[in-house]
Parts: structure tokens; C-alpha cells; sequence
């Protein structure tokens, strides 16, 4: 891609503070909070607005921003460690972290396959440099603002996961955007939820004062299927979780120059003939598209048939939970559930066959399941940093997030793709921005295997 290796020059680097400053509060975060401390990146790129010129462009943008952290007033705080050592937030006002820049020798026509873009859409994103202080100092929300030659322009967001799930982390950028669209048009309206930051009913004291099966951890498979395929991956069985635990914290730069990101986009057409093979289509689009692309992940790179595979998916716990937690709930909201099998048996296995699996195991998810699962989380049980796990896929489902829709008053996004998670074998489920009731899977894999997985995933038989 002619373009990739052109530089993008900052511009402005400042503090975005709410317009109107919360009292200084600590907010206590839920074990499913304290998973995943790290800065999540999506890139959304727009067209070149019609009204007023860019500089003033970017000045609704940013006043935008400060509104909507005066609802959204965690987003401005800082993370913070409790006197039991344990991670919350600091609602402190300090902002969040606004960049502005320019990439002018740049055409978002001239990019090509702007989800393919995986050295340039690096560029579109600010990454704060981590000082010995670590994580307490670094901003929760992050965003670069880049301007091409065209005129349009890319949105860059980093928000960490400590705050928000992919659910609220929509829910908010949707805020964000709908300020700025009511900047730019009086009459613009949009529903708009009231935030809920509290995290009181996911908090472990909660999930003690409710009576929780005595069975319940036997079900919860997601944590010992993936201790397992950690030890699998070494092959020391014979070792200590201790001992695992520090000979495994390796860096996650070790294969990122082997990873690649790419969207496949399913039609319409392809997921009802998947339907079509199990038990006459009586089955989700979820359970079928998981499925199948576990088969053909699993086929095409290769994986020896004696060894375990495991499929992991989020499951979005709002309506789960008795009674359900609001959908304005910003906090992190969602399980993991788990299927575990041999890579032989998952090819030799019927499309119907793995689908009742992994419906069997959506099924399992009810308030008490989640309730022993936050439990659960409060003990270590494996490393914070996993070793490369190919046997291993996460499927997050985003259709009902549809990122592509945000539109800060100039039009919804040409394209918004999330870059890398911190773990590669996460692939993301998203509603098709080109393909009426097709979903666009982002996947990461290795280069040596995109060949056998295009030829493997796009195909239905």
C-alpha cells in the first residue's frame, strides 16, 4: 500500500477536561473491570465535512468531548490501587488525552482496503509513553484526530478496558458524537442513554449475600480450559501454577510482526446456507458463524490432531442477570463461556454438532453462573500475560455495536475497524457496513495461514 509509510505529524498534544467537573469520587471496579487494564483502539474514518472549516471542525469536536465527559465523568479520572491492592478508579477530573494531527500527503481514497492498513491505521492512534509510574497516570480515554490531504478525516480512540466492555465503549462514543452532531444542528436528536457508572450488583460483597449453587464452579469451564491449553503449550505438566506463572509472562511483541488483521465479510446468503445444515436452520447466526469459523481456524492452521482446541465468546450479562442491569450500564458486563474438544474431533465433528455445543454452553449463562464466575475471578489461576495460545479462540460479538453507524455530524463512518487486542486470537463479530444483513469477521492470524483460512471460512461446504 503506496501510502502506509507515510508519516502522520502531531500537531496539538493537551488534556480534555469535563465542562463540568464531578466531585472527586473513587468508583469501585468489579473482577470483571480489573481483567484487562489496557488501552483499546478503534479507527473510524469520515468523509470531509461541508460545514465551517476544519479548525473549527476539531474545535466542536473537542468541546464535544468535554460535555460528554461531564456525564461520562470516570472517563476523565485515572486508575487507582485501594488499601487492599486491588485496581479502581480515581474520578479525579485530571482528562483525557486529546491529540490532533496531519497525515496531508494522504487520500483516504488512495489507501485502498482501509481494514487492511495495519502499518498506517498504527499511525492514526496515540500510544502515551508509560513512565515508572505505570498505569496510575496514563488517561483512560485517548483520541487522535488526523487530517488527510482529501480533506477527510480518521477519529483514533483508545479507551482502557478497565472502564468500559464493547457495549459501553459504544454507548459512549455515541455520546460523544451525538454533542458534536447537535453542535453542528440544533435539530438534530438522538436517544441517548444516562450513564450508570456504579458497579454495586457485580461487586464481589454482592455476589456473597446471594446464595450461589454449590455446583456452580464445576460449569464454569472458560478458566480450566485455558490453564489447560497453557499447559499444553509448554508441555509441563508436572509444574507448579506458580511456576507457570512466572516462566510465562513474556512480552506480547514476541509474534506481531507474524500477525496480521484482516475483515472477512459474510453475506447474507452464505450464513442462511449455514443455517441450512443444521437441523433445518433452527439456530442462531451467532451459533453458526462461531461454529464454522472454529472449524475452519482450527483446519487451516494446521493444528495437530491430538491436541486440545478451545472456543471461548463474551456474553453480554445485562439481561442475564435477575433482575437485569440496565443497558446504560458503563461498566464491563459480559462472560466467557467455553467449549473444549481435540482438534480431530472438531473437524471429524458435524457443523449441527459443534452448534448444539456452543449453544449448550450459551444456555449455561443465568445469574448464578455469573455470580460464581466473579467469585471465581478473585483468586489468580494463570499468567496475566498468556503465552501464544493457537489452539485458542475468543469470539466477541459487536453486531449489535455497530461502530460504522457513529456519525459526529458529517456522516457515518466510511469504516471502523478495531487494531489489535492484546491477546491475537480474539476475533470480533461486527455488522456489515457494505453487506445488508452480513456480518464483517476481524480476525488475527498468522501471514503463513490467510491462504488456507480464505479458502477454508469462505466456503460453506
Amino acid at each position: 500500500m503506496a501510502n502506509e509509510d507515510v508519516a502522520t505529524i502531531i500537531k496539538k498534544t493537551m488534556l480534555v477536561h469535563p465542562a463540568k467537573p464531578h466531585p472527586i469520587t473513587a468508583l469501585q471496579l468489579s473482577n470483571l473491570d480489573r481483567k484487562c487494564p489496557e488501552l483499546m483502539y478503534l479507527v473510524f474514518f469520515y468523509a470531509k465535512p461541508l460545514k465551517n472549516s476544519s479548525s473549527n471542525f476539531l474545535t466542536e469536536l473537542r468541546e464535544g468531548l468535554e460535555e460528554t465527559l461531564s456525564d461520562w465523568y470516570p472517563a476523565a479520572g485515572r486508575l487507582m490501587l485501594d488499601g487492599e491492592g486491588k485496581l479502581n478508579l480515581d474520578c479525579n477530573n485530571f482528562g483525557a488525552l486529546w491529540v490532533e494531527a496531519e497525515a496531508a500527503e494522504v487520500r483516504i481514497s488512495e489507501l485502498g482496503e482501509l481494514s487492511m492498513a495495519d502499518k498506517f491505521l498504527k499511525k492514526l492512534v496515540f500510544r502515551p509513553k508509560v513512565s515508572s509510574d505505570g498505569l496510575f497516570e496514563l488517561p483512560l480515554v485517548v483520541v487522535q484526530v488526523t487530517e488527510f490531504g482529501c480533506g477527510g478525516y480518521a477519529v483514533g480512540i483508545g479507551t482502557n478496558h478497565a472502564l468500559f466492555d464493547g457495549s459501553a465503549n459504544f454507548n459512549f462514543i455515541n455520546a460523544w458524537a451525538s454533542k458534536v452532531s447537535r453542535r453542528r444542528d440544533e435539530q438534530y436528536h438522538a436517544e441517548i442513554f444516562e450513564p450508570i457508572h456504579e458497579r454495586g450488583r457485580l461487586l464481589i460483597d454482592h455476589c456473597h449475600s446471594h446464595e450461589i449453587a454449590h455446583d456452580t464452579n464445576n460449569g464454569i469451564l472458560a478458566f480450566d480450559h485455558l490453564y489447560q491449553l497453557i499447559k499444553q503449550a509448554v508441555s509441563l505438566e508436572d509444574i507448579g501454577r506458580k511456576q507457570l506463572d512466572e516462566a510465562y509472562k513474556i512480552s506480547e511483541e514476541g509474534d506481531e510482526e507474524e500477525v496480521v488483521l484482516r475483515t472477512f465479510t459474510v453475506s447474507k446468503d452464505m450464513i442462511e446456507e449455514l443455517k441450512s445444515k443444521v437441523d433445518g436452520g433452527s439456530c442462531t447466526s451467532f451459533e453458526v458463524l462461531a461454529a464454522h469459523l472454529w472449524k475452519a481456524r482450527t483446519r487451516a492452521t494446521q493444528i495437530p490432531k491430538e491436541r486440545t482446541v478451545c472456543l471461548q465468546f463474551s456474553i453480554d450479562i445485562r439481561p442475564k442477570l435477575s433482575p437485569p442491569l440496565p443497558r446504560s450500564f458503563t461498566g464491563n458486563a459480559y462472560v466467557l463461556s467455553s467449549i473444549s474438544t481435540s482438534s480431530e474431533s472438531l473437524l471429524q465433528d458435524p457443523l449441527s454438532s459443534v452448534v448444539h455445543e456452543i449453544r449448550q454452553a450459551k444456555n449455561t449463562v443465568d445469574d448464578n453462573y455469573i455470580r460464581a464466575y466473579l467469585v471465581a475471578l478473585e483468586a489468580p489461576r494463570y499468567c496475566d500475560i498468556l503465552p501464544p495460545l493457537p489452539e485458542l479462540l475468543i469470539v466477541s460479538d459487536w453486531r449489535h455495536t455497530p461502530f460504522h453507524e457513529v456519525d459526529f455530524g458529517t456522516g457515518e463512518a466510511i469504516c471502523a475497524v478495531p487494531l489489535a487486542a492484546p491477546v491475537p486470537e480474539v476475533a470480533y463479530f461486527m455488522k456489515s457496513s457494505r453487506e445488508e444483513g452480513g456480518v464483517d469477521v476481524r480476525i488475527g492470524l498468522m501471514r503463513k495461514h490467510l491462504v488456507g483460512f480464505c479458502h477454508c471460512f469462505l466456503q460453506t461446504m
